[in-house]
């Protein structure tokens, strides 16, 4: 190890607080310093080379160094960086606006810019709660959200009041408001102990009895559509989200969208809803939007809800909220550049192969007896991994044995990340089939070293 990297090291350990990170055990650890990104590949201050398989983090689309990403945000920096939406109006936003209102799913009409996906659906929140409170007093009584078991949509403070994961939201329940909570879909560990094939969807009797008794006061109903990305890439089953938003007009309360993860392409079409033809009344986007160049985020919604905000400025009906930076310049021409990729590349098509070829190679590890269950839509899949596949007993947390394979992955060149024990497979969208045929095979190499199946 050279000596600028153990230099680098050493700042990083005085100076920096990691997210979703233990620091005791960073601290007493040498971790790798990233310095530059070529294509699908993400390169060190040693100059290794790693596989980049969860697209740092899910947002990265087109690899690190895309020449219209790169050219398209050079061009916007030689004309302006950033310039406020409050009192004006700014070229890019209004491009990237217009182009999002043509491709998203039909009916929602109005984009209101934020920083990330945290931040997108929090602004969905506070339109929701907000568009009852002034649409009529008959509707004032609509305060309340319901949110799934195991939901993840963020780390604001809203984010976490409708999430669900209890490792991560437990301790933050004293400072948020309360949430009604319906049964997810887990299949593979059914709580009702049914199987998919005969089950007829029965945990969404879970929402429709919370909404029987709580329809009248739910403002909103807030769901990942197609899976649960951060509970461990829960997919929900074919016709679930059709039957949420059947629901949700049923009785009178709108349907929030998170799309942060699901949405840019990564499950093999533009937004995830589209699967089902749904159009949520809110939709929530972040991650892909900028391809990894940027931070932004967006919620659009729909007219209905955008007329309820019109009033005379001493009305005070306007939405209060806003960030410093939203509709950032650079970061809507980021976006506009991808969105442009994806017609120039046709990545759709692409998403559609590779997303085939993955699921095909996945199933190649079924092999190992530590596999219980695959789960993939797309380029989006998780690798739950099981002490006893016959009883599906989890391993004991403690041995961090999802955290170990994606270690043990690290010394085959490529970067992948674990929710507990599930491995988290993501990789760019401008993945070929030899890079997903080298990355499940040092899959298959690590799970085989870490647990001896």
């Amino acid at each position: 190890m050279s000596s600028r990297t153990r230099q680098l090291q050493e700042r990083d350990q005085r100076a920096l607080w990691h997210p979703f990170t233990q620091m005791s055990e960073w601290l007493d650890g040498h971790p790798i310093v990233i310095e530059r990104g070529e294509g699908n590949y993400l390169i060190d201050t040693e100059g290794n080379r790693y596989f980049d398989g969860v697209s740092s983090l899910w947002v990265n689309l087109h690899g690190h160094d895309h020449p219209i990403l790169r050219a398209r945000i050079h061009e916007q920096l030689d004309r302006i960086a950033h310039s406020t939406l409050l009192g004006l109006a700014g070229v890019p936003s209004i491009e990237l606006a217009a182009k999002l209102v043509e491709i998203a799913p039909e009916g929602l009409t109005r984009v209101f810019f934020s920083d990330n996906g945290s931040t997108a659906v929090e602004v969905a929140l506070k339109i929701a709660f907000q568009h009852w409170q002034q649409k009529s007093e008959e509707t004032r009584v609509r305060t309340r959200f319901v949110a799934l078991r195991d939901a993840y949509h963020g780390d604001t403070l809203g984010a976490v009041a409708v999430g669900g994961i209890e490792h991560f939201h437990e301790a933050f329940r004293p400072l948020v408001f309360d949430v009604l909570r319906a049964q997810n879909a887990y299949c593979y560990r059914c709580p009702y102990g049914l199987e998919l094939a005969t089950c007829g969807i029965h945990c969404l009797e879970s929402l429709e009895a919370v909404l029987e008794k709580h329809g009248h006061e739910t403002a909103a109903v807030v769901v990942e559509p197609l899976l649960q990305a951060a509970a461990g890439m829960l997919l929900l089953p074919d016709g679930w989200l059709r039957r949420v938003r059947e629901l949700c007009d049923r009785h009178g309360t709108l349907l929030i969208a998170d799309e942060v993860a699901t949405g840019f392409g990564r499950t093999g079409k533009m937004f995830a809803c589209q699967h089902e033809g749904v159009s949520p009344d809110l939709l929530a986007i972040a991650k892909g939007m900028t391809a990894g160049f940027l931070p932004l985020g967006a919620t659009l919604a729909s007219e209905e809800i955008f007329e309820s905000f019109l009033a005379p400025t001493h009305a005070s009906r306007q939405f209060f909220h806003g960030h410093s930076f939203t509709g950032n310049a650079l970061g809507c021409a980021a976006a506009l550049a991808n969105l442009e990729i994806f017609e120039r590349e046709q990545v759709l098509a692409r998403v559609a192969r590779t997303g085939a070829h993955l699921g095909r190679r996945l199933e190649d590890l079924r092999k190992h007896a530590a596999v219980g269950d695959i789960r993939r839509r797309g380029l989006m899949a998780g690798v739950e991994l099981v002490r006893d596949r016959v009883t599906r007993a989890a391993f004991d947390p403690r041995d961090r044995i999802g955290h170990g394979v994606c270690m043990a992955i690290r010394r085959h060149g490529i970067i992948l990340r674990p929710l507990a024990d599930t491995v988290v497979v993501m990789p760019p969208l401008s993945s070929t089939e030899g890079e997903i045929d080298s990355l499940v095979d040092a899959l298959s190499r690590s799970i085989a070293e870490v647990t001896g199946t």
